[in-house]
């Protein structure tokens, strides 16, 4: 057999052809955002993450993210280091870290998959799979990897390969008396020393050995009572021979498997919430009254957040709990994600790793003096734990591209603020809402830690579900605003105490402001510090918060209410400022009402409402306010309502302006607001989104086409385009100046919330039931799309962003990807270049530095000329050859010109004068005895600056006018004014010859009468050139216009 390696040095690898094109998919793709990946995803799944020692200074930790693996380093703080690709076909079930590689299985048949297989990843890169067998109809549940055997656990039957060849060897099947009790519920697990043995977890409470070499069953453990239920957890113990088994109905028991007894048993969960969880701590440290004696045992529960630790020395006893280490489940049923997913112990260290069903992955150690039986946190990465519903680009601050296209503000049903740093995944964290774990200590939800049970859940000491987020960061302090320790949240001042209106004028306040599910107080948030801002405003009539926004100054919030109230608070020193309509006085009411009874009769009540407008403290929404939008000015606040009435209020006063009404034709859901543009968008109960024009309060726009409700919907940051979502899982975009639907993307579920990046580079959308954000980018932004009106009826369904990024596109891979299958009909052939029309003044296609150059020929080169002669190079000793190729002096010697060389020949004077003659001056004379001078014009458009410049100076006057010249130059230019072609050359030309021949025209008759009628040709064109322009820009900025 030939070696595989070659004998000698290795030959580097050389590109032979270029890279082959990736074939394009024939999925259907959107025409203006193109998918590039999934934000906020850690551990969204129940399947249980996987850790590898990575030599002797850190490890690995991978969780399932779906159809993907993440993989994070804990050395780097749980930095995200590998996301694997190729994405699998189905959802994944199980993982498993093996050696250097990742083994992960997929598919689901009882979930909709159609296929199921194992990958194996090397660094992110699928590198294998294993074969399954044909009759395998079941999920595979759990992986384990030892010796030389690779072993799958599904729901009745357990799968082994080889590890060495990845060949399928053998098939274990287990059988029961009745259906159902041979379903392994406890999974497997191997044992330290036991060769070639497996241990597997029956639901009827059975643990059976296996020796997969043989196939064979060799021992069945069986439960000290039959009561205990099913096995949900086994874990294998530092001590040989020793293994925990926790049951369905809450026991928990230390059996030797020598002598099949049992050691312990410890009542470690309940029949409602059984022990899923084991883990043993193997640095021989933790137990005892000091924490220098090994024997501690970790349990957890899907059903609760919590994790108790154990001391199993004389019979076992709870050490400590450590208290919603995730998030329990909600109350609520499973609309917010919880519990324990894993844990375990890293071995040789004093570190345990959990993950829960919250989407987060944490480390804790124990490393706190005086010793505690309880771990601190050490790192920590985690998302939303349910269902994003709302979302919020940072806008841009006063240093204009830091935060202008980085943060991602998301408010989710699990009660958390988080920002979302698209540069650096790092970066992102949630909002913190003070020390959680003090209050609840505080309240007595954690008073006890020796308690095992099932907790009281933390979420009511979080603010309520956000539904909407305001921000403005002009007056954001960053890390340094309010320094200090500040109250939080306060819902009412103290009138007593001294404002700190100066330290905040100086530092900065608040920059976000929060509206709450069915609460009445909007909250405000310190985006620099991260953390919870000083007030909590009050609606002013009482009822619930429904909508809230913030001046572009970043001083005011307004606040609109269930009821129909607008009420307007001052972040800086958090007091209540004004009303719409405003609160009138007394006195004012009296006014009112006298103006009111004078009004009776209908010409007066007409002339009076001609003349005052609205009255002072009238126009209150009737219903709930939907949307609330201030001017870039702060001039007039605009609100509407389910009502279905606009209203524009004064700022200053809080009067009532003007009214648009359309009800009862609609209710009004929601708006958004361009200030650029100065353009408002309403979306409707009927599924339409209408425009107004804040300057003229006339609709200028109609958009028609969602089917059900509007979910969300935003302008585009060049507010050219309102992208909105509908409850028909559909987004559309539509073109304001054309009113045409120009794009449409249908994914698998509904979008519930949308965000458009003020640098016009991403799209961010919230799919419905999911806990990630997707980002679309903005293919307009490096490449032509067609903007041309779709319909309806073409709408397919697209592929969206994934959390690998696989099939997405960045900025840079996007701006290189050739579309040429995709049909441009926006574009039209190309005009010849001939003149279009006698009446268009045509422009010439020489480059315009070409003429430029010969405008400033001689600045030029003054400029390159040298400054000092230029030196000789330094001759090298005669016996050292030339290292630059140059010849020896000897060789020059030898080579030198023969003494019958031309010796008049001129080193200036290089060109051949009689050809130049023949060219220049040929072309000229043809077109004045011709009267067509296109031949003459297009050889000097072919000039160089430098050799038109000469050939223009060597301009003769002749002695009559049929030799002269400059008298057909300046025909020649005339004709082209007349003809009305080349109107910057005819400029720059005649500059130049002015500049080096006035002299001689002005001693001429003949030449002053020909350059007064070129005089007259140039006004005449220079004139009506002036006034084609300014129409021609009047009518593109008119028809540019989002207002048209």
């Amino acid at each position: 057999m030939p070696h595989s390696e070659h004998e000698g040095p290795v030959v580097k690898r050389q590109k032979v052809a270029s890279i082959a094109k990736a074939k394009k998919s024939t999925a259907q793709r959107s025409r203006i955002f193109a998918p590039y990946r999934t934000v906020g995803l850690v551990s969204p799944t129940d399947v249980p993450f996987t850790s590898i020692p990575l030599g002797k200074t850190t490890f690995q930790v991978t969780t399932s993210t779906g159809r993907s693996l993440q993989t994070y380093d804990l050395k780097r703080g749980l930095n995200l280091v590998f996301m694997t690709r190729p994405q699998t076909p189905f959802d994944i079930t199980a993982t498993c870290a093996w050696k250097q590689s990742v083994i992960a299985a997929w598919g689901d048949r009882s979930n909709g998959a159609s296929q199921q297989g194992i990958w194996i990843f090397q660094r992110g890169k699928k590198v294998g799979d294993l074969e399954l067998p044909s009759d395998l109809k079941e999920p595979i549940k759990q992986i384990i990897a030892f010796g030389s055997w690779i072993v799958a656990c599904s729901t009745t039957r357990i799968e082994v390969w080889k590890s060495t060849s990845g060949e399928h060897y053998t098939t274990l099947y287990t059988m029961a008396n009745r259906q159902g009790d041979n379903e392994l519920t406890g999974g497997i697990c191997t044992m330290p020393t036991y060769l070639n043995k497996i241990f597997a977890g029956r639901r009827d409470g059975w643990v059976e050995i296996w020796n997969v070499s043989t196939g064979k069953l060799i021992y069945t453990i069986l439960p000290p009572s039959p009561s205990h239920g099913a096995v949900t957890c086994m874990q294998p113990s530092p001590a040989l021979s020793l293994m925990a088994i926790s049951y369905s109905e809450g026991p928990l028991i230390i059996r030797n498997i020598l002598t099949d007894k049992t050691l312990i048993q410890l009542n470690a969960g309940t029949a409602d919430a059984p022990v899923t969880n084991i883990a043993f701590r193997t640095d021989g440290m933790g137990a005892g009254l000091d924490g220098r004696k090994a024997g501690v045992m970790a349990t957890a529960t899907h059903s609760s957040g919590d994790i108790t630790f154990w001391d199993l020395n004389d019979g076992g006893r709870v050490m400590g709990v450590l208290r919603s280490a995730h998030d329990p489940p909600s109350q609520d049923g499973t609309k917010v994600r919880g519990g324990v997913s894993k844990i375990e112990f890293l071995a040789g260290q004093p570190v345990i790793v959990t993950s829960g069903r919250d989407n987060s992955l944490k480390t804790w150690i124990f490393d706190e003096t005086p010793f505690s039986p309880v771990p601190r946190i050490l790192h920590s990465r985690s998302g939303h734990a349910a269902p994003v519903t709302s979302l919020r680009f940072l806008p841009s601050d006063f240093d204009g591209s830091e935060a202008g296209n980085k943060w991602l503000l998301s408010g989710g049903k699990d009660r958390s603020l988080w920002g979302w740093s698209l540069r650096r995944d790092g970066q992102s964290a949630e909002l913190s809402q003070g020390n959680i774990r003090k209050k609840a200590k505080k309240t007595g939800i954690l008073a006890s830690t020796l308690s095992h049970g099932p907790t009281t859940t933390l979420e009511d000491l979080k603010a309520p579900e956000i539904t909407c987020i305001a921000c403005s960061l002009n007056r954001d302090g960053g890390m340094g605003a309010m320094p200090g320790k500040q109250p939080m949240w306060q819902k009412s001042r103290d009138p007593k105490k001294s404002l700190d209106a100066e330290i905040s004028g100086m530092t900065g306040w608040e920059s976000v402001v929060t509206a709450h599910k069915d609460d009445p107080f909007v909250r405000t948030w310190f985006w620099g510090r991260k953390r919870a801002g000083r007030w909590a405003f009050q609606t002013g009539d009482g009822t619930n918060a429904s909508t809230v926004t913030m001046t572009s100054c970043g001083t005011f919030a307004l606040v609109g209410s269930v009821g129909g109230s607008v009420d307007m608070f001052n972040l800086q020193s958090g007091l209540h400022r004004q009303r719409f309509p405003s609160k009138l006085t007394p006195a004012q009411a009296r006014q009112v009402r006298m103006q009111q009874a004078r009004q009776a009769d209908t010409v007066v009540q007409l002339q009076a409402r001609a003349s005052t407008g609205f009255l002072p403290g009238v126009g209150k929404h009737t219903k709930a306010v939907t949307g609330i939008v201030v001017d870039s000015m702060n001039h007039v606040v605009i609100s509407c309502s389910l009502d279905g009435r606009v209203k524009f209020w004064d700022f200053l006063t809080g009067n009532l302006l003007h009214e648009i009404n359309w009800a009862p034709m609609t209710a009004i859901t929601g708006c958004r607001y361009h200030a650029a543009n100065d353009l408002i968008a309403f979306s409707c109960d009927d599924g339409s989104i209408r425009v107004v024009d804040v300057e003229t309060k006339q609709t200028i726009r109609e958009f028609w086409g969602c089917q059900g409700n509007i979910n969300d919907f935003t302008f585009s940051n060049d507010g050219r385009w309102i992208v909105a979502a509908s409850q028909d899982s559909i987004i559309r975009v539509w073109d304001l100046p054309t009113s045409h639907l120009i794009d449409a993307i249908k994914l698998e579920t509904p979008c519930t919330a949308l965000a458009f990046s003020s640098t016009g580079e991403y799209l961010a959308a919230a799919p419905e039931g999911q806990l990630g954000v997707n980002i679309w980018t903005n293919k307009t932004m490096f490449t032509h799309v067609p903007t041309r009106q779709i319909s309806e009826s073409s709408v397919e369904q697209v592929a969206g962003p994934t959390a690998s990024g696989e099939g997405g596109q960045g900025l840079l891979e996007a701006a290189f990807d050739d579309e040429a299958s995709v049909e441009d009909e926006d574009q039209v052939a190309a005009p010849s270049l001939d003149q279009l029309s006698a009446d268009m003044m045509t422009l010439s296609l020489v480059p315009r530095s070409r003429w430029q150059t010969l405008l400033h020929l001689d600045l030029i080169k003054k400029r390159n000329k040298p400054k000092e002669l230029p030196k000789a190079p330094e001759k090298a000793p005669f016996f050292l050859p030339s290292t630059t190729g140059a010849p020896s002096l000897d060789q020059m010697a030898l080579e030198a010109k023969p003494d019958n060389a031309d010796k008049n020949e001129s080193r200036i004077m290089k060109f051949d004068q009689n050809k130049m003659q023949q060219a220049f001056t040929g072309s000229l004379q043809a077109g004045a005895a011709s009267g067509n001078y296109n031949q003459f014009i297009d050889h000097l458009k072919s000039l160089a600056p430098a050799t038109a410049d000469l050939e223009l100076r060597s301009l003769s006057p002749g002695t009559d006018d049929e030799s002269n010249e400059l008298l057909h130059f300046i025909k020649a230019l005339t004709s082209r004014l007349v003809a009305r072609r080349d109107y910057e050359l005819t400029q720059a030309w005649m500059t130049v010859f002015l500049r080096l021949h006035f002299d001689i025209i002005l001693e001429s008759e003949v030449l002053m009468a020909a350059l007064k009628e070129w005089k007259q040709h140039q006004a005449n064109e220079c004139s009506r050139l002036d006034s084609l322009v300014g129409y021609c820009s009047g009518v593109v900025g008119f028809i540019r216009s989002p207002r048209t």
